[in-house]
């Protein structure tokens, strides 16, 4: 069976605020949690004015209180930005208040440009480098505390908490591999290295405690609608995101567009960042998805979709739940 989650950016609409994007996330989580998804994942983005999810811990708490069964959590927390204790002390906080739903996707990456991760880590003296020994102290921390220990998280010590590793290199593709982790690769942004990641992590692979065998979770941009047309459509809100960032103005998400004004250069950048996407009506959907799975081997899909408008967005949803519903119906007659 594929899993099916959400990643969710908090999208900051043009003419929209934060609020408004809050507000929207968990309706969205309300919605998926209905429609079978398996987990339901926020973004740590700073200084980007079109994400709303900066203090991700906080969010995480907002989405699994309007929620009951769906799994929370961070796809990812960027671990150089923070003291490992503090990310313990959070996620043990939002264990402790919502027990057995709660996940730790880790990344190593700013999540931003470089004087945002200056102003982030200021005196941390962390940064990508010391990421392994960084997880190996915020790991340590979930374990029961021994009576002379120093330090300790509480809540946090003791908890059972999953922790993910998520990467767009071989960097955590190689260290999820030897701690025996799942993976997750952000191939819905950053597509160029999935291949030989996924290849190296399997490979490389050592079974674990917390997992017996390889499980990999590939992003995937889902934009689904009644028709290819419309889903296209859709699809040029995202495209803008990405084109500016190309262009190196970040905006708030941009309303969809009948045609994309860029040259050929940029349409080609764009291409490339977001060729793991799976845009159609529902039939084409599926026959996207079926091919990137059949490609990737992924045990689990998270699908994230910047769409402008909030009932078309859930629509989307809605839709790519059926899709794979299908799927697994087809796996299962296998």
């Amino acid at each position: 069976m594929i899993l099916y989650s959400v990643l969710d950016l908090s999208p900051i609409l043009e003419g929209g605020d934060a609020s408004l994007a809050f507000r929207n996330t968990l309706d969205l989580a309300k919605h998926v949690e209905h429609w079978g998804y398996h987990r339901f994942w926020l973004a740590e983005h700073h200084n980007m004015l079109g994400i709303a999810s900066a203090a991700t811990s906080v969010v995480i708490g907002h989405v699994a209180s309007g929620t009951s069964r769906i799994r929370v959590g961070s796809g990812g927390i960027m671990l150089p930005n923070h003291a490992p204790l503090v990310i313990a002390e959070q996620f043990g906080t939002l264990e402790a208040l919502y027990p057995g739903r709660i996940d730790l996707g880790i990344g190593r990456a700013p999540g931003g440009d470089q004087n945002t991760a200056r102003a982030l880590r200021r005196s941390l003296g962390s940064s990508g480098d010391t990421f392994p020994q960084d997880l190996m102290e915020l790991r340590s921390y979930f374990q029961p505390a021994a009576p002379e220990q120093l330090v300790k998280a509480i809540p946090g010590a003791g908890l059972k908490i999953p922790i993910y590793l998520l990467g767009s290199s071989d960097f955590s593709a190689r260290l999820a591999a030897e701690l025996g982790l799942p993976f997750a690769f952000a191939s819905h942004f950053a597509p160029d290295y999935l291949f030989p990641a996924l290849d190296l992590y399997r490979k490389g692979f050592k079974p674990s405690a917390m997992l017996d065998r390889p499980h990999v979770i590939v992003g995937v941009n889902i934009f689904s609608a009644d028709t290819d047309d419309e889903a296209r459509h859709l699809f040029t809100s995202m495209q803008q995101q990405f084109l500016n960032l190309v262009r190196g103005h970040p905006r708030q998400l941009q309303p969809p567009v009948d045609a994309m004004e860029w040259n050929p250069l940029e349409e080609m950048h764009v291409a490339r960042m977001t060729r793991c996407s799976a845009v159609g009506a529902p039939e084409t959907v599926r026959q996207q998805l079926v091919h990137l799975l059949d490609q990737t081997g992924a045990n689990e899909v998270i699908a994230t979709a910047q769409i402008f408008d909030h009932a078309a967005r859930l629509h989307s949803f809605e839709l790519a739940a059926g899709v794979f519903e299908e799927i697994n119906s087809a796996i299962g007659v296998r």
